[in-house]
């Protein structure tokens, strides 16, 4: 069976840290928990400034508070750079497509992302 993840894990790290949804806030520079609720709770998106923020208030980095989110996004890169490496490889010859695909190829390792 595969773990999944939370879309985020937010709410978890502020709870262990003792923290309110308004002193979250607060650190975030806004002026309500309601804000803090609603990224919990994932009702809203945060901005890559608020996503930025968490990471240093939790000392936890921004791929692991969303984790979910970042799985999401891992798989469906992936899945484009698996065809543009195929696309590359077929339709295109020389330095530079070689290059490309050599990047591609790093980029979709196993070492280089999460076993999804």
């Amino acid at each position: 069976m595969a773990i999944r993840n939370l879309a985020n894990y937010l709410r978890a790290y502020r709870k262990a840290d003792g923290l309110s949804q308004e002193e979250v806030a607060f650190l975030l520079g806004t002026r309500c928990g309601t804000k803090v609720s609603r990224y919990e709770l994932f009702r809203r998106k945060p901005t890559l400034e608020t996503v930025f923020a968490y990471q240093v208030i939790f000392g936890v980095p921004a791929s692991e508070l969303f984790a979910g989110v970042f799985r999401k996004v891992e798989r469906e890169t992936l899945k484009r750079a698996r065809r543009l490496a195929e696309r590359l490889s077929r339709d295109q010859s020389g330095k530079r497509a070689v290059r490309k695909v050599e990047t591609l190829s790093r980029l979709m390792a196993p070492k280089h992302h999460s076993n999804t």
